[in-house]
């Protein structure tokens, strides 16, 4: 079970109700996780974010840079700013700045869900998440 069809599900139902934010975390062991990264967030340079992160999901552990560009063509991305981002490591500081702030918070495993605090960590069905934030919806409008 992938967070993305969960996580935009969610996004749907409480519409207008919840932020979500989200945060890099390339696992260390993985090859390719640094420029996976860096090819979602190119990605979302040009609005196509979930659309990435869904392909990167789907083709791993296919995710070198020649696969990476293969999927910016299949997204209809600006090929010439989509490989010039990745190349470039445009959204490093970025990524490692994530990266800091999941070891200054101890986290270790995605994906990792704050919901007003409460920490849940994995991959969590969608009526899990529902309850919490329907509980932490109704506590805000006490």
């Amino acid at each position: 079970m992938a967070a993305g069809p969960v996580v935009k599900k969610i996004m749907d139902t409480y519409k207008g109700k919840v932020r979500l934010v989200i945060k890099n975390y390339p696992y260390k062991y993985r090859d390719y996780a640094h420029i996976a990264a860096e090819a979602s967030l190119a990605a979302a340079d040009q609005g196509k974010y979930w659309e990435m992160h869904d392909l990167l999901l789907k083709n791993s552990p296919k995710l070198d840079r020649v696969s990476l560009i293969t999927y910016a063509k299949e997204l209809g991305l600006d090929l010439k700013e989509f490989t010039a981002a990745i190349d470039t490591k445009k959204h490093a500081a970025r990524i490692e700045k994530d990266l800091k702030l999941a070891v200054d918070m101890d986290l270790y495993s995605t994906p990792t869900y704050f919901i007003n605090g409460r920490k849940v960590i994995g991959n969590r069905p969608y009526e899990y998440l529902k309850q919490i934030i329907d509980e932490e919806l109704k506590n805000a409008k006490k």
